[in-house]
């Protein structure tokens, strides 16, 4: 965390007993969830769009959805997690939450459900298998109206995206870097979307469906 990161943060009003709870769970079990500054400029956008069905590509343990739904209480999630162990710590976080009536968690392999899911959303949230982020904006694209957005998480890699010398890392994390700066790349030419990366939190993007596919 950056000097300008840790002075926002520490002006971020603080979270209830549960999302606390979840964030030190989070910590302590080393489960990615999305980084404190870049949460709340996905609500705050959220909370501008106003939309009324949200998916989200990876649920971790639940808590970007509980934020989600709280901060748009007439919006209805759905959430979608593949790791079994995850799914069950989710459902339990939720289960505790005050918007459960309106989280819908499924458990399910996120490129494969890409091919058979045909619902309309008005936002989706990818924050699932960075790897497969090129996957993941082509399959669910499709399901986003005119005017609908695709937010999209952890661009940066927690800055690894910068490093200029591959042998700072190892094979799995070189290829991993690759394939985020060329989606990243390939994202900001889609005509079809109007795309703007905020440097906040890991690195969040915006994309507007400004024309069909």
């Amino acid at each position: 965390m950056n000097e300008f990161t840790a002075y926002v943060e520490a002006m971020i009003k603080p979270r209830d007993s549960l999302l606390e709870e979840m964030e030190a769970y989070a910590k302590e079990h080393h489960i990615p969830i999305i980084e404190l500054t870049g949460s709340e400029v996905l609500l705050s956008l959220l909370t501008l769009q106003q939309p009324k069905r949200i998916l989200e590509l990876g649920t971790a343990i639940g808590y970007s959805a509980i934020r989600m739904a709280r901060a748009l209480p007439n919006a209805r999630i759905t959430t979608v997690e593949r790791n079994a162990k995850r799914y069950e710590e989710a459902k339990a976080f939720i289960a505790r939450s005050d918007v459960a009536d309106r989280i819908d968690i499924v458990f399910a392999d996120a490129v494969e459900l890409a091919e058979t899911l045909d619902q309309e959303f008005d936002a989706i949230f990818i924050d699932a298998a960075k790897g497969q982020y090129k996957k993941f904006f082509n399959g669910y694209g499709r399901l986003v109206p005119i005017g609908g957005i695709l937010y999209t998480d952890n661009l940066f890699l927690h800055g690894d995206v910068l490093e200029t010398d591959p042998k700072t890392f190892d094979r799995r994390r070189r290829r991993l870097v690759r394939l985020v700066k060329e989606f990243t790349v390939w994202m900001m030419e889609q005509e079809q979307y109007d795309t703007t990366i905020f440097p906040l939190g890991d690195g969040v993007s915006v994309s507007r469906k400004i024309k069909s596919e």
